[in-house]
């Protein structure tokens, strides 16, 4: 696949439909590779008339990984973040949503309807807060706004997201993260058995395992401020779409990104968690995929 120079570090993209479409770029979440947005997801959109771009984020899959960065320690995060102490890190998320804006730079592109997932929704909340000359729109999906006093994730989903392998090896590697994605998969949009060990085995085969990576992108989220008052500038058209079973980001993390956003629309689908499966992908597709091509249908009206 391709790759860009980008706010100094090299980005691994992947870009479907034709280039003169409209840009949608995808923002995947914390410690996921950007092959976790499904193809069929990809494809349909671009099928609607939309040039779409997925991309690693730093430090994980075939961008660059900061190893110089060191890796920040999990359990002291943790314990500050509890504690209300402040936390130093590597880098933060307003440094990766510039990753974002610096890619659209590097591919040539003006804008884009700015898509992001979990900690993907996080960065695309600031590019449209830092960065609005990027911005066409911005789709925020199972995040928030990481106010403090939020209703915070199930313990048995954190621990499933943060719980690394107890080796390196391949199958290890594979079971745990098989069980992390059922502990916060979709009650009503459940993955397959075979698609499950598909899409996992596809990110455990394409790059190594990188734990120090992963808690630099852990300590980039717990250091960045809440972001209320910058969304309350955002005059991109908005759209937040959180599902109600959302184990790992309550649905009030959905609520209060909407709340915050000026005339910003939100959809909560029941049965939905905080997965991307095959049986999602047409929820996605339609919500996703309906709004941006309204967003374009009243600029070209204007």
């Amino acid at each position: 696949m391709p790759q860009a120079k980008a706010n100094g570090i090299t980005l691994e993209y992947e870009s479907f439909g034709r280039e003169s479409d409209p840009a949608i770029l995808l923002i995947m979440g914390f410690a996921a590779q950007m092959i976790v947005w499904p193809v069929a997801l990809c494809q349909g959109l671009a099928a609607k008339g939309f040039r779409v771009i997925r991309f690693d984020n730093r430090d994980v899959g075939k961008s660059t990984h900061l190893a110089e960065m060191g890796a920040p320690n999990a359990g002291e995060m943790m314990t500050k973040m509890m504690s209300g102490q402040p936390i130093e890190a590597p880098y933060v998320l307003n440094d990766m949503a510039k990753d974002a804006a610096g890619l659209l730079d590097a591919l040539h592109i003006k804008n884009a309807h700015i898509v992001g997932a979990s900690m993907g929704g996080m960065i695309a909340q600031l590019v449209a807060a830092n960065h609005p000359g990027h911005t066409k729109s911005l789709t925020s999906i199972m995040s928030t706004t990481g106010r403090r006093d939020l209703p915070q994730a199930k313990p048995e989903a954190m621990m499933a997201i943060t719980q690394p392998p107890p080796s390196n090896s391949r199958e290890d590697r594979i079971a745990t993260a098989k069980k992390s994605w059922r502990v916060i998969g979709s009650p009503g949009y459940p993955a397959t058995d075979a698609e499950l060990h598909a899409i996992v085995e596809q990110q455990v085969d394409r790059v190594p395992y990188d734990p120090a990576g992963v808690a630099r992108q852990m300590a980039a989220i717990f250091a960045s401020p809440p972001r209320n008052d910058m969304l309350k500038t955002v005059r991109a058209p908005s759209l937040v779409i959180h599902g109600a079973d959302d184990p790992l980001v309550p649905v009030e993390g959905g609520k209060d990104t909407a709340a915050s956003i000026p005339g910003c629309q939100i959809v909560i689908v029941p049965g939905m968690a905080h997965d991307f499966t095959a049986a999602l992908v047409p929820v996605y597709l339609s919500h996703v995929g309906d709004f941006i091509a309204g967003v374009e249908a009243r600029a070209k009206a204007a």
